[in-house]
């Protein structure tokens, strides 16, 4: 099952998670979501979210000064 683990504000946004998670080896989908167009729900397997969660929010803090 997979599951949700951010909600990006922009198309690309999610497309640089995703290939951040990517080359970490995870497996990663993109879906737009239903409320609005721009933003775009980041979904992993629900097996790997423990250490993807250790990861993205590397990834996060990294991309805010």
């Amino acid at each position: 099952m997979w599951t949700v683990i951010y909600i990006a504000q922009s198309g690309k946004q999610a497309e640089d998670i995703k290939e951040q998670l990517l080359k970490e080896g995870f497996l990663v989908r993109l879906r737009q979501t239903h409320v609005s167009k721009q933003q775009f729900e980041i979904l992993v397997p629900e097996s790997e979210l423990d250490e993807v969660q250790e990861v993205f929010n590397e990834i996060l803090h990294s991309s805010h000064p």
